[in-house]
């Protein structure tokens, strides 16, 4: 890194590190601005990213979508086009250099709005592509990230100069052929587009029973064009994105509303609870009972953690 990469770079370490007085993810007042602290290597963390831009400030990621894994650090930023099923794991962080991050999450149309006046929003089919993109940091796109982060300090400027920056660093990411994949997503009746309406449907009725025909022809597509372009853009078919996102809720009910599995299993979808227990330790590696008692142990040690650095 060059001189005045690492100065910017180290300034936004410095904001970050203050608004984030302990590990979690911290809202700011800046519409859509998250930071992130990390104190201690994670173990995988399933969740679901919105459509977003994610940043290292310092120490380093991996984000697994099926079986392809994305790494990113303060050298590079990941992009996430729509929502996706994901596993996180943080893999540089300690209590003297925690990981430090930030995550700008997208309103479609705000990028539809900077690709009009680029002139670019025509009516495309176009092909869609994966929805989960890692670049290289550049000058451009690093500065209008600080600016934005900086507001966080001036509350009193966030209505009038949140909105113009955020609009940069859009502007800024399309700018990148790695991500010339992400107007896609934002033009309608592009393929890419059809397939985020499918995938907004699929994660809000990850319940009901899947039926890939009647999909298609709401995204008024054949069923098998449907399956190859949903593959594509997720690295999975509809049947296996289902299950990401109705296993991670059922493990999301385990953890924080204290039902039994057989129950879980059927807030979700499944019919036959043994058939969801074997699913489940597929995914996450034990048995729902095995694992909730894993998290909730795990979650008391990084309390004590958490009162330590306190205390020190």
């Amino acid at each position: 890194m060059d001189e005045w990469f690492e100065k910017q770079r180290r300034e936004l370490l410095r904001i970050i590190d203050k608004f984030t007085p302990e590990d979690g993810t911290h809202d700011t007042q800046v519409p859509g601005l998250r930071l992130i602290r990390a104190s201690r290597l994670s173990e995988p963390v399933y969740s679901v990213y919105e459509p977003s831009l994610c940043i290292v400030a310092q120490g380093s990621k991996v984000v697994m979508l099926g079986h392809e894994v994305y790494q990113y650090d303060p050298s590079s930023y990941l992009t996430a086009s729509v929502h996706l099923p994901i596993t996180g794991q943080v893999m540089e962080a300690s209590r003297e250099t925690p990981y430090l991050s930030l995550q700008i999450l997208f309103d479609m149309n705000q990028i539809l709005d900077v690709i009009q006046v680029l002139g670019e929003a025509k009516r495309s089919k176009g092909e869609a592509s994966r929805g989960v993109k890692v670049s290289r940091m550049n000058d451009t796109l690093l500065d209008a990230v600080l600016r934005l982060v900086k507001l966080v300090e001036t509350p009193q400027d966030i209505p009038v100069l949140a909105p113009y920056v955020i609009r940069e660093i859009i502007y800024r990411v399309l700018q990148n052929e790695n991500n010339a994949s992400l107007k896609q997503f934002a033009i309608i009746g592009s393929h890419a587009q059809r397939i985020a309406g499918v995938i907004k449907k699929l994660s809000r009725d990850f319940a009901q029973p899947l039926r890939v025909d009647e999909l298609a022809a709401e995204a008024h597509m054949s069923t098998s064009s449907l399956y190859d372009y949903f593959k594509e853009v997720t690295g999975m078919s509809p049947i296996q994105f289902q299950k990401h996102i109705r296993l991670q809720e059922a493990r999301r009910l385990l953890f924080s509303e204290s039902i039994d599995a057989a129950e879980a299993a059927f807030q979700v979808g499944y019919e036959s609870p043994s058939y969801f227990n074997r699913e489940y330790a597929r995914m996450f590696g034990l048995p729902p009972v095995r694992d909730v008692r894993r998290l909730r142990s795990s979650l008391v040690g990084e309390m004590t953690i958490s009162e330590e650095i306190n205390e020190g």
